[in-house]
């Protein structure tokens, strides 16, 4: 059998390499397009500046205060304290409670001080008698003028010792110095107290004032009739007030500090002992421009307008804990930069995060 081949028809070349310059010409679009949003994108990183925090230029009262720390004490009180040595073997048990002058609150052991003033009338009924005897025997020129002066001295001094005894004696009472009330007792019946232990503090409970300490430096902005406004963990938020009222005339040297007495109003919730710290106006204006004291930097403000900071001086008054007094160089509702930094150049342009409002 003949077979008959059948001519093959040719085949069309593929055209790859025009394929592939397409799809790079596309590759070369997209990555084009990706680096320019990218640098797009940089850009408006840089140029849209450091973020700040902004403060608008306010009116208000500015006070000038003096800080000071101190205690409550009474106006008029009084310690009393042990002048010798002895066990504590009675003691009245009245904290709180009014007691008269005069009034025994406690007493110490005192058993060999009545032995020693025992022991000091046995001899002078001796030197008594002696004394006596020596006077008859002068009488009758069997002793000399001498032995009965001699007599009569050691019975005088003798005396003078059994006085000073009894003295002695009432310090171991410990009496009340003043009307009063007792505000605080220690010391337990058998405790060994030393002289000058406090063991009472007696003193009227009303009217009370502040004792504060002050800088030496700050003491010539103070004057008796100040206000004070008063602060203390016992009574957060609560506002309380005083009058300065007395200025120690001698400091400490060593501290460098003044005593000032804050005077406290009778309605005042404050206790006795409590610490309490103390702000002290020496200056105020009830109506001026103010601005928050971190927006100060090298006597100037960085003022916000149009996305820019600008360094702008100005002349500041009263400087406050939190503001500051600003007299010229700034209007009221003005934005500027608080806190102020020196990274910040004149003329920069930043972006606001927040506004602080005072």
């Amino acid at each position: 059998m003949k077979m008959e081949l059948k001519p093959v028809e040719p085949v069309a070349a593929v055209e790859e390499p025009e394929q592939d310059d397409a799809r790079f010409s596309r590759w070369k679009l997209i990555a084009g397009a990706v680096l320019i949003a990218a640098a797009g994108v940089v850009a408006w990183w840089y140029l849209r500046g450091p973020a700040v925090t902004l403060a608008r230029v306010t009116r208000g009262a500015a006070a000038e205060i003096v800080y000071a720390t101190g205690s409550v004490e009474p106006e008029t009180w009084s310690r009393l304290t042990p002048l010798v040595r002895g066990r504590l073997v009675e003691r009245c048990r009245c904290e709180g409670k009014e007691v008269k002058a005069g009034e025994r609150l406690a007493r110490l052991d005192d058993r060999e001080a009545q032995a020693t003033l025992k022991d000091l009338r046995a001899l002078e009924s001796f030197s008594l008698q002696e004394s006596d005897r020596q006077t008859q025997l002068l009488a009758r020129g069997a002793t000399t003028a001498q032995a009965q002066q001699k007599a009569g001295s050691d019975l005088a001094r003798i005396q003078a010792q059994i006085s000073a005894q009894v003295e002695r004696l009432r310090y171991y009472e410990l009496l009340a110095p003043m009307d009063g009330t007792v505000l605080r007792e220690d010391g337990e019946v058998g405790d060994m107290v030393e002289p000058g232990t406090i063991l009472f503090r007696i003193g009227l409970a009303r009217p009370l004032w502040l004792v504060a300490e002050v800088n030496e430096e700050d003491l010539p902005r103070i004057k008796v009739g100040q206000k004070a406004l008063l602060r203390t963990d016992a009574f957060a938020g609560k506002l309380l007030t005083g009058t300065v009222k007395q200025i120690t005339p001698a400091g400490d040297p060593v501290a460098k500090t003044f005593r000032v007495r804050i005077g406290l109003p009778d309605d005042t919730p404050l206790h006795i002992g409590m610490s309490v710290e103390a702000n002290i106006v020496t200056r105020e204006k009830p109506d001026t421009l103010l601005v928050p004291s971190n927006a100060l930097i090298d006597h100037g403000l960085l003022v916000y307008k149009d996305g820019q900071l600008g360094f702008r001086k100005v002349e500041t008054g009263i400087r406050g804990t939190n503001r500051v007094e600003i007299l010229a160089g700034a209007a009221e509702g003005e934005m500027v930069a608080s806190p102020a930094t020196t990274n910040i150049r004149n003329r920069t342009r930043v972006r606001a995060t927040s506004i602080v409002e005072p």
